[in-house]
Parts: structure tokens; C-alpha cells; sequence
């Protein structure tokens, strides 16, 4: 036969290995003595004791062929053994229960023939545990109800449990383990058996597919949870950032607009899912969308989380949108929630970088307050901003405290109060503070702590020291030094030393400096 395999299954147990009865009956026939049944390879089949005629001898009339019954004849081809049915088998449901061999009924498969049980098997779930082989793959098209149903693309298994906490709890531990064929074969099996893995099962799985890059497998389990209404948040977040994983910005924000319009977004949608989608968005500095989230969630009756004011912070710091972060921060105190202190620090530079250093200030305290130590970018920040005001005494005050909390004063902290000493219109400290930074000899000077110190240096007319702090800037191994020798050359015009001027012009030529030639005019 093709494609389909015939076996016996004998109706007593197999005698010992190599151990044959010649005179053993068989199953009430008394051809005991030409057969002998044995094992090989684990499997059983039958030896004659006398050589068989061959398929051109065999006739309907051979007495020394002891047939079974009158209904069919043994041949042997190829080595294999087969029945082959002497009159014309009877329509499809027309078998008599005379048509039986040893307790076997004889019926059609794809237009073969095969021995197969008489008797119906039992339900899925009710046989003993010795006889269900529940890791044997089968081949199928089936697929479950429409809509909701999978392709059987990789087969299914037999349940062993028809249990739907105890499946369901097995595809959590197989998704957690990332054997996630396995798991999915238990997940196609359960939909086929009209059984339902529970929602834990679903996203454990869309999990553990998400993780191991198998994308399409997740919206198909995610479209099963929709179909059964069983979707969470947490799901929602899942295939999003599957999604995302998969494909642009953009096309998540289709998805999310497509899934928003399509379920509960009061029910179904939480922070979880906001939160993912603001992640996403902040991935690609797309600020606008997180404005449109932010806005979003409130008018659907979402609150945010401590989580989400973070993201919405760190996003618009991110992205150079310092008042939407200032905003962020108000409400999510509003709230009643803790900032930490990354938001604390974020905040400082913010309100430093758009002049409202009493607010940068307040959170500077509040920091103090609550034991928490900000950073060095934040006091830097905030002596910047404090400096551009005016508040040459309370920029101080930050730099003092800088220090008690352990915190090393790079250049730009002394660039910032050089600039406060500046702004303040004190000129003459500016020289003195300086020097102290040379004999600390541990911070890395920058250009811009030159550039400072030389501005002093104009507005006093120290044009010696201006020159030497120029060569000392070219001796330091500094580029683009334009701007340093157009402050020295204006500090020698100042001073009435214009021979002196005239040199570091030349010098600044040959160095392939380009002059400023309004600096130096004025």
C-alpha cells in the first residue's frame, strides 16, 4: 500500500524474545505449526515454518496454503507481507461484521486498505497514561474555528491534560525557558482541542517569540487573544514593541491608532501601554507624538505613573524641549510622586538653561533637603545661570557647596564663575581666581576658560598678561585661536601699545589665524 503504513497489534502479549512455540494456536486457527511469531527491531511479525509460494503460484485452490479465511489470500512481494481482498470490497459503510479478521475491522483510507480496530477509541484525555503517546507528532490541515484558528504548520501533539490551568501553566514554563516550538505546539493543540490557554499562557508566549525575533507568531497569538476578548495591557504593550522591533516609528503609531479605534481604550488601554508607545516614540526624538500620547492619556481618563512622568521628562530634556519638561515636572509633583534624582538634575539644567534659576535654585534645596546629591553638570548649570543673573554671591554659595558635597570643579564650573565675576562687572577678581586655577593644576583648561580670563584682561588693559596667557595657550597645543588673538590684540589697543599690537597681528597671520578686523577697529 501507499502512503498509508498497515500494522498488527496482537490481541495477547508477545511471548518472550526468540522464544518460539511451534505448537502454539493461533487466535483459534490450527496453523500453529507454520507460523512462528517473533520480534526484530522491536516490532513484531510473523516467519513460515514452510517456504510460501511466490505470487505467480499461489491460486485460489492451493491446499497447502492455509488461509484465514476465504476472504483473502497472503502474498508476499518485495519482502513485505499483505492481504489481498479475493472479492470486491463493499461500499463505504457497507461492511458487515462478518467482514473481520482476528477482531479487525476492514476499512478505506485515501483509497487504501488497512487493518484498524473495530472498536472506537476513546476520547482525548480518557485513555490510561501507558497507552497515549502525548509527544507523537501528527501531520494535519485542520485548522479551528475561523478567525481564530492557526494553521497547523508544524503539527500539533496529543494532550495528555485536557486541563486548561495545567496546559496553560506548561506554555508559561516552555516560554520561559525559550522552547518556544514546543510551546507553541501545546498553544495549536489546546485551540484545536477547543481548549483556551489563559492570558498569563498568551503573553508569557508572545514574550518569549517576541524575544527570539519571531514576530508573525506573535500577532497571530495576539489576534487569538483579541478573538477571545481576553486581551490585557500587558498584551497591548507586548505586540507593540514586537512591532517595533519589526518596523519603523511610524507604522507602530498606525497600529496603535488602528487598536485604539477598535477596542475599550478606557478599559483595555492603561499606563503600561501609553508608557510603551512614549519609549518608542523617544527612541526617534519624535516629541511631538509624546505630546499627542501625553495628551491622549489624560483625555481617555488614563493616569500616568511615576514611570510615565519620567519617560515624558527624560523625553522632552532629550529633545531640547524645556518647557514641556518644566510642565511634566509640575504635574508629576502635583500628583503626590517623588522625582529621583536624574528627574532633579534634569530639571536644574533645564531651568538653568532657560533663565529661571530660582527655580533652579528651589529644586537644588529640595535635592539638599531630601539627602539627595546632585551632579556636577546640574551645580555647573545652575552657577551658569545664576552668573548671567547677577547672583555673583549665591553662585559662590553653589560652588562652595559643590565642593562639600565632594564634588570635583572641572573647567566649565570655573568658566561659569569667571563669567559671574565678569557679569558683575568684577573684573579685578577675575585674574586673581585664575591663578588659583593654575596652582590647582587638575582641572583640564578649555578655550573658553582662556577666552574668559582674556576678557578680564581687556577690561583691566593687562596686556602683559593677556600675551602671556596666548602663548601659554599656544604652548598647551590649542587650534582656532582666532578669537584669543583678536582679545589680546584689542587689550594692546587699550593699553596704548600699538607696536605691541601690530606684532601679535603679524604673529596671528603667520599662524594662519583669519583677524577680526572690527575687533580690532574698535
Amino acid at each position: 500500500m501507499e502512503s498509508v503504513n498497515s500494522y498488527f497489534v496482537s490481541n495477547k502479549e508477545f511471548v518472550p524474545w526468540v522464544v518460539v512455540k511451534d505448537d502454539e494456536e493461533d487466535y483459534g486457527n490450527n496453523n500453529g505449526n507454520d507460523n512462528a511469531e517473533r520480534r526484530a527491531h522491536g516490532g513484531a511479525y510473523f516467519v513460515a515454518n514452510k517456504k510460501l509460494p511466490t505470487s505467480s503460484e499461489a491460486d485460489d485452490g492451493d491446499d497447502d496454503f492455509d488461509y484465514n479465511n476465504d476472504d483473502a489470500v497472503e502474498r508476499i512481494t518485495n519482502g513485505d507481507t499483505y492481504f489481498v481482498a479475493k472479492k470486491e470490497l463493499p461500499p463505504w459503510g457497507g461492511a458487515q461484521d462478518g467482514n473481520v479478521v482476528s477482531n479487525n475491522a476492514e476499512r478505506r483510507a485515501n483509497g487504501d486498505v488497512y487493518i484498524g480496530a473495530k472498536k472506537e477509541l476513546a476520547p482525548w484525555g480518557e485513555a490510561d497514561d501507558g497507552e497515549h503517546l502525548y509527544s507523537r507528532h501528527v501531520e494535519t490541515t485542520l485548522s479551528a474555528s475561523e478567525g481564530t484558528g492557526l494553521i497547523m504548520e508544524q503539527g500539533a501533539i496529543f494532550l495528555k491534560y485536557m486541563d486548561e490551568n495545567v496546559l496553560s501553566n506548561r506554555i508559561v514554563v516552555l516560554s520561559r525557558t525559550n522552547k518556544i516550538r514546543s510551546a507553541m505546539e501545546y498553544f495549536r493543540s489546546m485551540e484545536l482541542s477547543g481548549l483556551s490557554p489563559n492570558i498569563h499562557a498568551c503573553n508569557s508566549l508572545v514574550s518569549s517569540l517576541f524575544r527570539n525575533g519571531w514576530y508573525d507568531d506573535c500577532l497571530k497569538v495576539f489576534n487569538f487573544t483579541i478573538a477571545k476578548g481576553i486581551t490585557t495591557g500587558h498584551t497591548y504593550s507586548l505586540i507593540l514593541m514586537a512591532h517595533a522591533k519589526a518596523h519603523c516609528c511610524d507604522s507602530v503609531l498606525r497600529l496603535f491608532r488602528e487598536l485604539e479605534s477598535e477596542c475599550d481604550v478606557e478599559k483595555d488601554f492603561d499606563a503600561i501601554v501609553y508608557n510603551t508607545m512614549i519609549s518608542i516614540c523617544r527612541n526617534v526624538d519624535n516629541w511631538y507624538e509624546i505630546e499627542k500620547l501625553w495628551k491622549s492619556m489624560k483625555e481617555n481618563g488614563c493616569a500616568g505613573t511615576c514611570v510615565t512622568y519620567r519617560l515624558l521628562i527624560n523625553s522632552f530634556v532629550r529633545c531640547d524641549q524645556s518647557d514641556l519638561a518644566f510642565y511634566a515636572y509640575l504635574e508629576m509633583v502635583q500628583k503626590g510622586f517623588e522625582p529621583d534624582n536624574n528627574i532633579l538634575n534634569a530639571i536644574i539644567g533645564v531651568c538653568a538653561k532657560e533663565g529661571k534659576w530660582d527655580a533652579a535654585l528651589s529644586v537644588f534645596k529640595t535635592m539638599l533637603k531630601g539627602e539627595l546629591k546632585p551632579n556636577l553638570v546640574a551645580c555647573n548649570a545652575l552657577i551658569n545661570s545664576l552668573g548671567r543673573a547677577g547672583e555673583l554671591k549665591q553662585a559662590f554659595q553653589i560652588y562652595n557647596t559643590m565642593k562639600s558635597l565632594d564634588l570635583k570643579p572641572d573647567a566649565y564650573t570655573f568658566n561659569a564663575l569667571l563669567s559671574s565675576l565678569n557679569k558683575a562687572n568684577r573684573h579685578h577678581k577675575a585674574p586673581e581666581l585664575f591663578e588659583m586655577i593654575e596652582r590647582d593644576q587638575t582641572s583640564k583648561f578649555i578655550i573658553h576658560l582662556y577666552n574668559t580670563v582674556l576678557v578680564s584682561c581687556s577690561k583691566l588693559r593687562l596686556w602683559e598678561r593677556a600675551i602671556e596667557i596666548l602663548w601659554q595657550m599656544e604652548a598647551s597645543g590649542l587650534s582656532n585661536l582666532t578669537m584669543s588673538y583678536n582679545l589680546v590684540i584689542r587689550t594692546c589697543e587699550l593699553a596704548r601699545k600699538s607696536s605691541i599690537a601690530l606684532q601679535v597681528y603679524k604673529h596671528m597671520v603667520h599662524q594662519k589665524c583669519s583677524p577680526n578686523l572690527l575687533l580690532i577697529c574698535l
